[in-house]
């Protein structure tokens, strides 16, 4: 029976990219582009066939910051197919981003910053950056006391470059249904769109993937569940990244002895039309040279959407009932241009994701009640 696989925010940057190397890696899969733009969603499809002219795509409109948009796109999926084997949750907003080289130069010099768990268990794919391990291997063994400030310093400055922990900062909007837009767009739209489709999602016979874009820039320290929604904060990106991964522990919780199984995954630092907001086209090129150099610490810079979709492409090739629903599964970008993935376990408690589950299900309730009192009205 031919796979079928749906992947949001598809017209350009990671989600383009991905449906690029879905193809090559199976041509036989039909693959449904759900993008808001219809125009941009018709030019993706027919680049697509440009190189692979005998598959099988398809398009489908959903604004997933719109929960109208995302009911009805919920009964297109319904009516066109039976089940779904993969659903990647890729589209993203990021809204008025802006970065702090103050707040960089702060948090470097600041004594009281919070430290990188530098001896966390990282596990990783078989091509693994020797540059890395050995900085891994370097960081578990503190220096001596003398020196511990400047190594401090060097820690520091290498958590802010490779997670933009602390460097940004947003301005977010309200939606037409009072939800905060980056959250809405990013989470709770995608877990909408999953509950409409539970049906075709859950099968005894065959299992489905949800596959979450994460992002390395979730952090807990930004995500409280109280204000989830991240409304009287200015990390709302980081905010809802975070509440995307404590989501998908959950649902693994919920629907995994139904057949349904989540995992998230980060692209790491690529080059898109959402990072061009934070810098122009001309200082990513312009310091394209630097970025590379920092591949020798970091491999998080993969740099190009098709580096970035490593990880995407990795789970899809994976049996989701053998993977740890507690781990994150990183893009990753050799010194020398190698892609492998690592998978490091995420800072989260299960307890706190429970709690974040059911008060997306009631805010669920909220909005259907909302959605169908207009419906009514028209």
């Amino acid at each position: 029976m031919q796979k079928v696989a749906v992947v949001t925010g598809a017209s350009s940057g990671i989600g383009f990219a991905l449906c690029e190397r879905l193809l090559q890696e199976d041509a036989t899969l039909h693959l449904c582009l759900a993008c808001r733009n219809m125009e941009k969603a018709n030019v993706a499809r027919n680049k697509l066939l440009s190189s692979f002219p005998v598959a099988d795509i398809s398009i489908l409109q959903i604004d997933v910051g719109k929960m109208e948009s995302v009911l009805h796109a919920a009964e297109e999926i319904k009516t066109r197919f039976h089940r779904l084997d993969y659903l990647f949750l890729n589209a993203g907003v990021m809204v008025n981003p802006r970065i702090s080289f103050g707040a960089f130069l702060h948090g470097i010099f600041s004594r009281s910053s919070k430290q990188p768990k530098w001896g966390s268990q990282v596990v990783s794919h078989p091509n693994t950056d020797q540059a890395q391990s050995c900085l891994d291997t370097v960081m578990d063994h503190p220096q001596a006391e003398q020196n511990e400030a400047k190594s401090s310093f060097f820690q520091r400055a290498y958590q802010m470059l490779t997670t933009a922990e602390g460097l940004m900062s947003q301005e977010d909007t309200v939606t037409s249904d009072g939800l905060q837009e980056v959250f809405a767009t990013n989470l709770f739209g995608h877990f909408l769109l999953i509950r409409q489709v539970e049906p075709l999602v859950c099968s005894a016979e065959k299992n489905c993937h949800l596959i979450w874009t994460s992002s390395v820039n979730a952090h807990k320290s930004n995500f409280s569940l109280e204000d989830y929604q991240h409304s009287r904060g200015t990390e709302n990106y980081s905010s809802s990244k975070y509440a995307t991964d404590l989501t998908s522990v959950a649902l693994n919780s919920h629907f995994n002895k139904r057949g349904l199984y989540s995992s998230v995954m980060c692209p790491g630092i690529v080059r898109t039309n959402m990072t061009y907001q934070i810098l122009s086209p001309f200082i990513w090129m312009l310091f394209s040279p630097l970025f590379w150099l920092f591949r020798l610490f970091s491999p998080t810079y993969t740099l190009t959407p098709y580096n970035g979709a490593e990880a995407h492409i990795w789970l899809f090739k994976q049996k989701p009932e053998s993977l740890d629903p507690l781990m994150k599964f990183h893009s990753c970008t050799s010194f020398f241009g190698t892609n492998y993935v690592e998978t490091r376990k995420m800072d989260l408690s299960e307890d706190t994701a429970e709690k974040l589950y059911e008060k997306l299900l009631q805010l669920e309730k909220q909005v259907l009640a909302r959605c169908n009192e207009l419906q009514h009205k028209k």
